[in-house]
């Protein structure tokens, strides 16, 4: 599978970069705003991770509830040509093959249990699909508190990086509810 590109790479050296220049000049805050950033991209690349472990699982749950309904269509067209057999045969005055009959009435209980697999794995798909969703949003607070604990350094204001830790907070508030909720 490809490897996912980090778009935040290029504000990690900024910050960095600025952290040295301000642990020179004195400007402690830029320190912390750095090694805060860096926690944050270190949470986001875990959530990022297990997202995209989300998705993967959905699309296989989702590959195999379609294996499951195939198959449950072909337990049905066999168990409609038995049935037309039957039919035929009675129709010419002639007795049903009771192996027929036995194999019809199996057909039709097999397709109860591929039934019932095929709407587990769409559930499972399913389950899948809303973590995933909810560990996206993670991952773009995550993103967004980053971008701005950069802008605090650039602009120079200690609200930002508060707002940026804000950010974080509620990706945190998520990625725990989700993987924990479970």
């Amino acid at each position: 599978m490809e490897e996912l590109e980090d778009p935040t790479e290029s504000l990690h050296e900024h910050i960095h970069e600025g952290a040295h220049h301000a642990e020179a000049e004195g400007n402690k805050w830029v320190v912390y705003v750095a090694l805060t950033t860096a926690i944050i991209a270190v949470f986001s690349a875990i959530t990022s991770l297990i997202a995209a472990h989300h998705a993967d699982e959905s699309m296989l749950s989702q590959i195999h509830a379609s294996d499951q309904w195939a198959y449950y269509q072909a337990k049905g067209i066999k168990a409609e040509i038995l049935a037309s057999n039957g039919k035929i045969l009675k129709a010419l005055g002639k007795q049903p093959i009771p192996a027929d009959e036995q194999k019809l009435k199996e057909n039709k209980a097999q397709q109860k249990e591929i039934m019932d697999k095929a709407k587990e794995a769409e559930a499972e798909s399913h389950a899948h699909v809303q973590s995933h969703n909810t560990l996206a949003r993670s991952v773009t607070l995550f993103q967004i508190a980053i971008a701005i604990g950069a802008i605090s350094i650039l602009v120079k204001k200690r609200i930002y990086w508060l707002i940026s830790l804000g950010f974080a907070s509620v990706a945190i508030f998520f990625f725990v509810l989700e993987v924990l909720g479970k």
